[in-house]
Order: C-alpha cells, then structure tokens, then sequence
C-alpha cells in the first residue's frame, strides 16, 4: 500500500506554494578507494558503519572505471582515499569515484584525503613552474568534491585553493597522547623538540608549549636544482645531553631527517626521536632511518606502510580514530575546530 503524503495547499496570504512534504532523514555514507582500503574499513567501523560495495575495474589499457553496486541518492558521502604511491594512479580513481557519485545524485560529497596529493607543490620557487596543489584542488571540485578533509597540510595556504570548506585536522594529538604515556619523568626533564627547518617552526613551538620543553631550531638548505638533497647548516638552541624530538609533517626518501638527527648527535644529543604524521618512505627511506643518529621513527597510517618498509625501530599509530570523529562532526553539523582546541 502506498504511503499518504502531505500535501501543502496555496496559501497567498502567507506566500506559502502548494506542494508535498517529504520526512527525509540524513544518511551518511562512506566509500573508499583502492589506495588504503585497511583505513577505509578502520573508519566506517569506528563511525559505526561499513564501506558501501563498489565494482573497481582497471582496464588492460590503465583505465579505471568504479561503479557503487547500490544506491548512493541523497546522502552524505564521505570518499576516503589516501595518495601514498602510486600518486597518480589513485588520483585518477578519486577523480572517476566523485565523478559517480556526483551523476549518482549524492547530496553532498566530501573528500577524506588523509595525505593530501601534490602538497608540496604549493607555490612557485622558480619561473615557468606550475602549482600543483592548487591543480589538484580545482580537479576535485570539478569532478563533484563539495568538500575536503585532510591531515597536517604541507602548507596551510592550500586550504585556500579549494573552492569550498576545507577541514584541516591535526595528527599531533594522536602522537603526543603516545609520547605522554611512553617518554618516562627523567626523559620529560631532558626533553627538547627540534623543527627540522625554519618552515616547521610554528608547529614545533606549538609541541614545546604542550610538552613544556625548550625548542631548537635546525637551518637546512635546500640545492634548489637538485631533489631531496639537503645540507644541514647550523642547530640554534642548547641540544647537548637533551633527548631530541624532531618533528615533521612527512618523511618521503628520509634524507632531511637523518642528516637533522646525525647533526643533533653531533652537537651531544643523548637520543633523537622522529615523529611524523605522514610515512611516505619512498626508496631509500627504510634503509636511512635505521640511521645509528635515530633512536625511534614515530608515524600515523595516513598512507599505507607495507611490511617491506617497517623496521624494528617503527612505530605506527592509528588514525581512524581522528578521522571517524570529525567525519562525525561534519555529518550532524558540529565543530571540527572544537577537536584541537580552536585550532583548526
């Protein structure tokens, strides 16, 4: 039997329209890509919830065609793909996936990219180059993205690329709970954190105010004509018999953060401990950080770690956690800025 609807009659004097009213109920939805599918099970679970099924098909030519295998109409959906290797490959997925929910009639449609692509392509450091994290902003928006969602952006400046809301989320609260319950009383007293360039300095003082430690600071410079090459100038700040903590948003090829450990152990380091959200360790990154400078190597899963590239010194911290509740937030139209103190 059919259901009754309502119906609204005209009503001039009140300039109400005649029509119908629908009882309709949010529903969030969550999919994920093909780039980290253990994250996008970890975070539909802790939302309470599971992936929506979806057909991934590549093609023997490289192309890629999905297809969600029930109906997506008028929901909240939620993409999680992450842009560890191969980059570009699951960009194009992300782009073809928004694409279908898009002609798919999803409501609203936001991208959960814990590592966002392209990020350190955010500005021009020569002439004639292009800014590829705003390409990436703009691709996402014209595929059917209403929304980002991302975890300690490169740059803060990206978030203004996006033609929408951008929800920047922070791992630091996920990793400092860790080196609160792991650092012992006599490591607090010794403890320094350490940027490991002038450009992470806002965010390692942000570190030295929550661990009540002193900051230092390490002057690299960059071969502007050469990738990953890094020369370590000078540390400003009292390192000597100090327990060093050097943190950072990303370690790709791992060279940045060993010579900045090698330089710390140099000056008289007791030990040096690396926290990093994002563990890109493209090659030789494995081998470099069982570095003797290195005592520790701290991640967050935002990009997958396969086992061929984790070490005893390794550990990995989970973020689904984090993302499940401001996944939540977003849904029932609470604050993400009220997870990290005002912050975000």
């Amino acid at each position: 039997m059919a259901r009754k609807k309502k119906t609204v009659e005209l009503d001039r004097e009140h300039d109400i329209a005649p029509g119908l009213v629908a009882k309709t109920k949010k529903r969030l939805v969550v999919a994920g890509g093909r780039s980290h599918p253990a994250l996008a099970v970890d975070v539909a679970a802790a939302i309470g919830t599971e992936l929506v099924p979806t057909e991934y098909r590549t093609f023997a030519s490289g192309e890629i065609l999905t297809r969600f295998e029930v109906s997506i109409r008028g929901c909240d959906f939620f993409l999680i793909q992450s842009f560890g290797p191969p980059v570009n490959e699951w960009l194009m997925e992300t782009l073809i996936m928004l694409d279908a929910a898009k002609r798919a009639s999803a409501k609203r449609i936001t991208v959960v990219a814990p590592y966002y692509p392209y990020s350190r392509q955010d500005k021009k450091s020569r002439g004639r180059e292009p800014i590829s994290a705003r390409l990436v902003a703009d691709l996402m928006k014209t595929a059917g993205a209403d929304r980002v969602m991302s975890v300690d952006l490169h740059a803060a400046q990206i978030q203004g690329f996006f033609d929408g809301p951008v929800d920047h989320l922070f791992a630091k609260p996920v990793l400092l709970e860790y080196f609160e319950n792991t650092l012992s009383a006599a490591d607090r007293a010794q403890l320094t954190v350490v940027s490991p360039d002038t450009g992470r300095v806002r965010v390692a003082d942000t570190w030295s105010d929550s661990l009540g430690a002193p900051l230092a600071i390490i002057h690299k410079r960059r071969d502007p004509n050469v990738a990953n090459q890094v020369t370590v100038n000078e540390i400003v700040g009292d390192v000597s018999g100090r327990v060093c903590l050097l943190v950072d948003d990303m370690i790709d090829t791992g060279g940045t953060i060993v010579k900045a450990a090698e330089a710390l152990k140099k000056n008289g380091a007791e030990r040096v401990i690396v926290a990093a959200t994002h563990a890109i360790f493209s090659d030789p990154a494995t081998e470099r950080l069982q570095s003797e400078a290195i005592d520790e190597v701290v991640v967050t899963d935002t990009v997958p770690i396969p086992e061929a590239k984790r070490f005893p010194t390794l550990t990995i911290l989970p973020i689904a956690p984090l993302l499940a509740r401001a996944i939540h937030e977003v849904f029932e139209d609470g604050s993400v800025t009220s997870m990290f103190d005002g912050a975000a």
